[in-house]
């Protein structure tokens, strides 16, 4: 398997779910650090969701163009408020590509506000 980075943008598989959670197999950006990737199996993604004006407007939510490098086929939203833990061994489908690093410091932001770090 190809080394997990942090910044890629991986299909995963994340029912099942409970009430409000992100469910199905979506894109989800890898947010932990590379250290980790290489040894842990469980890793920290930030979902992907089609893109609205109402998502759009959410102050911890970053809005991804489609580009050939992150493999996203439309406009879309990282919802930095739905983080959540997954082993990749078991819910990873597929690799599509990777964010810029512009992208994943736009990401940074909105996940220190989420946890409230400096």
């Amino acid at each position: 398997m190809t080394k997990l980075k942090r910044g890629m943008i991986v299909d995963v598989n994340l029912d099942p779910t409970l009430e409000s959670e992100s469910g199905k197999i979506r894109p989800c950006v890898i947010v932990t650090n590379d250290v980790y990737n290489e040894r842990v199996p469980v890793i920290q993604v930030v979902p992907v969701t089609a893109w609205s004006d109402k998502k759009a407007g959410i102050t911890t939510n970053v809005e991804i163009h489609p580009s050939k490098s992150n493999g996203l086929p439309k406009k879309s939203i990282a919802d930095c408020l739905q983080t959540r833990p997954v082993d990749h061994s078991k819910r990873l489908m597929k690799i599509r590509g990777e964010l810029s690093s512009a992208k994943m410091h736009e990401i940074d932001q909105a996940l220190k506000i989420v946890f409230e770090l400096n």
